[in-house]
């Protein structure tokens, strides 16, 4: 088993949850802007935004649920559904939460494969093996394992990562918060931000929204300080934007309102490393701020909408605008100024200057 097929396995899933976090996160924001309280009693009268808020509430409660199916079904295929949705559930029921969820996905996705591998029965049993035989063994395997085997230490494990991350304060929960925002930052929304968003989902589940929030502020320095920086080229004269780069902002920068940090890519990858380089000292000044300042999201996405739903939500944004200058200026520092009119394919005409006469060929 190679560490490249269980990352596969948990993009995948990944993958599946994203729209689901964000789905229910704007359902939450949304029904918590407008003053929505989840139902507990349904018998007695709610407003819409009593409904939205509950959708939103009850959708980021089965992400353990999402990702476990998720692994499962990318492990092995529709078979690891049924086990996958059962182990997932039994996560949740426990208190295992993410973690749980995500561990019990493989756990459930490599038991199916393995029954369909092992178990013969006659031919007359064949086509009652993917609908009965294999779901009903490999449900009832995995979830007495997550049961009784790994739940309880995943339990104690969350714990005590929760108690001992809600006990930090000062100089080290900064330091932390520099940790996860330059994790979830230098990659542009790519592998490394997405398992960091898996771990800082987990510990929102269990109770602890710091990290998470680091994380939505990381994903908005690089298209805010980005736009700040063509802002103060003007201003200091120096300019280190293309035209077809300062287009490529006006599109940047509002779905890094929503938290899309995707649209700076034809940016960053005209210069990567100080691109790079900026975005990783600015998320991780403004996410350790943010973290220190004990901003705390109750939605997992959502970029300036998640704003309504923080116990500090100014905190949050003068963290985001600290980090996004300090994007901005190391940018002006490093990149160098282009003509504006410059265009990514000119970067190679350089190549016409080669001098290939004193080249010979001898046999």
């Amino acid at each position: 088993m190679k560490g490249a097929e269980l990352k596969k396995h948990a993009m995948t899933a990944i993958s599946f949850l994203i729209p689901v976090v964000v789905a229910a996160g704007f359902l939450l924001a949304i029904g918590n802007i407008a003053g929505g309280k989840e139902i507990k009693d349904f018998s007695k009268g709610f407003t819409i935004f009593d409904a939205f808020t509950t959708m939103g509430g009850l959708g980021l409660g089965l992400l353990p649920v999402v990702v476990s199916t998720g692994i499962a079904y990318s492990i092995a295929d529709k078979p690891g559904i049924a086990p996958g949705l059962i182990v997932g559930l039994v996560a949740k029921t426990i208190g295992a939460g993410f973690l749980g969820g995500f561990i019990g996905g493989y756990i459930a996705g490599y038991l199916t494969v393995f029954l369909i591998k092992h178990i013969k029965v006659p031919t007359w049993a064949e086509g009652l093996m993917p609908m009965l035989i294999i779901p009903l063994l490999a449900s009832s395997i995995s979830g007495i394992i997550m049961f009784y085997v790994i739940g309880v230490p995943i339990v104690a494990f969350s714990k005590m990562l929760t108690s001992y991350l809600t006990s930090l304060s000062g100089i080290s929960k900064f330091i932390y918060g520099m940790i996860i925002g330059v994790l979830a930052s230098i990659d542009y929304g790519g592998a490394i931000n997405k398992v960091v968003f898996a771990f800082v989902l987990g510990l929102q589940a269990d109770g602890v929204k710091e990290p998470i929030t680091v994380l939505i502020l990381a994903s908005m320095v690089t298209p805010f300080g980005m736009t700040i920086a063509h802002f103060v080229s003007k201003v200091v004269k120096k300019n280190i934007y293309t035209k077809t780069e300062v287009e490529t902002l006006k599109a940047a920068f509002p779905m890094g309102i929503c938290e899309i940090t995707e649209g700076c890519l034809p940016i960053v990858m005209n210069d990567i490393v100080r691109c790079v380089i900026a975005t990783g000292v600015g998320g991780a000044i403004g996410g350790g701020f943010s973290m220190m300042w004990g901003c705390d999201s109750s939605i997992p996405a959502g970029g300036l909408f998640a704003m309504p739903t923080m116990t500090h939500p100014w905190l949050f944004l003068i963290a985001l605008l600290i980090g996004s200058f300090i994007t901005a200026i190391v940018l002006l520092i490093l990149k160098k100024p282009v003509d504006i009119n410059a265009t990514a394919l000119e970067d190679s005409t350089s190549e016409a200057d080669i001098d290939t006469g004193n080249i010979k060929i001898s046999f």
